[in-house]
């Protein structure tokens, strides 16, 4: 079988590892952690990197970090995983959801302004796919309506917005390090990326439980205390320990990342252009960092019979999310602001392709060829 995803391995993780144990500190900020914040924070240009297990725990971090109270109400697409919205749902707010563009599945910046209210605490764009929101439009209705940007940056780590760096343009950016995306931690883990220099301190004692205990293992303080709400949000050394081997090969895995989505581009353009599928689009002032390879059947019947007929050869493609707000909880804790005339349309005919960084050039052979027969 042809798996839809594996885990990059680069070769330099059990090294690094190895490392990290003997080292004698396996927990959070160990010194494969302070590398990778480092890495991060010269390589995108934030203020300030934290790690965290996972990129739900970024989140989580973002919406008490922007003191999220009950009744706020946060706009979002519906498009999206269940964490985006839980994030700030476990804060007690009221999720809007506004439709999507059908051209990159992101949120369309048009539609953002008719749902925000005086409730409105945070706009949240997420780039699908990797590729970037139109951030210049958002961000310039957060700075009219005095709203804050958290960048779900899940999909984008090494994609750019007009050469910034996702999740460096908001005013905090998440990253998620799972085993299904381009970089991981062992499997899952996160990173909060705060750009508002006025939330970096805030941002340590949170993380930390918290405690200022950051700022004592500095020596900026004789004794840590209690000093604020907070939680676990650090990421172990061990783990960081394995994303330092693979943020080392990042430009490497990048590239290839990049040749494999641009071989499917290339071979799939025929069956485009006849009108069987739609491929993805990029648009301007954009560079996207090979996330993931979809196509759009024309309807759920021909998505449905190409995933058997894949399935047939031993190819695992698989759909993507179900809408949020038509979830049993996305209509309890939010509502869809306008016309759904995207979302769900586009959503049930989107169908994912294996890409991943040890993914074989035979294999992707094997998968295109079986594509060009199914459309034959």
């Amino acid at each position: 079988m042809i798996p839809f995803n594996a885990p990059p391995v680069v070769g330099t993780e059990l090294e690094y590892m190895q490392s990290a144990m003997e080292s004698g500190k396996l927990c959070g900020d160990g010194g494969f952690t302070r590398r990778c914040q480092q890495w991060m924070e010269q390589r995108f240009g934030s203020k300030k990197v934290l790690l965290t297990p996972s990129c739900t725990a970024s989140l989580e971090m973002a919406a008490l970090l922007i003191d999220i109270q009950p009744g706020d109400e946060v706009i979002m697409p519906s498009y999206t995983f269940v964490s985006t919205a839980n994030a700030f749902v476990l804060r007690g707010a009221k999720i809007v959801f506004v439709d999507v563009r059908p051209d990159t599945m992101n949120i369309d910046e048009t539609r953002i302004e008719a749902a925000i209210t005086d409730k409105t605490r945070a706009i949240v764009p997420v780039h699908y796919a990797g590729v970037p929101c139109e951030m210049d439009v958002i961000m310039a209705l957060a700075k009219k309506h005095q709203l804050y940007v958290i960048e779900d940056a899940a999909q984008g780590v090494m994609s750019t917005w007009k050469g910034r760096a996702l999740g460096s343009i908001g005013h905090i950016g998440c990253f998620s390090f799972h085993e299904t995306k381009n970089y991981t931690a062992g499997g899952e883990g996160g990173a909060t990326l705060i750009n508002d220099e006025a939330l970096a301190e805030r941002a340590e004692i949170i993380r930390e439980k918290g405690t200022n205990r950051s700022q004592f293992f500095r020596g900026q303080v004789d004794k840590y205390t209690w000093r604020d709400i907070g939680s676990s949000y650090l990421m172990s050394d061990l783990q960081a320990a394995y994303l330092w081997a693979q943020l080392e090969a990042a430009t490497r895995v990048n590239q290839q990342r990049l040749a494999l989505w641009q071989r499917y581009y290339e071979a799939l353009q025929p069956i485009a252009a006849s009108g069987r599928i739609s491929l993805p689009a990029l648009p301007p002032h954009c560079q996207h960092n090979a996330h993931m390879f979809y196509i759009k059947l024309r309807d759920g019947e021909d998505r449905a019979a190409l995933i058997e007929w894949l399935k047939e050869a031993e190819i695992l493609a698989v759909f993507h999310y179900i809408p949020l707000h038509s979830s049993p909880a996305g209509e309890r804790f939010g509502r869809f602001d306008g016309e759904d005339r995207y979302t769900t349309a586009e959503s049930e005919r989107l169908l994912r392709l294996p890409l991943f960084y040890n993914l074989s050039e035979n294999n992707q052979s094997t998968v295109i060829n079986s594509l060009l027969s199914f459309f034959a």
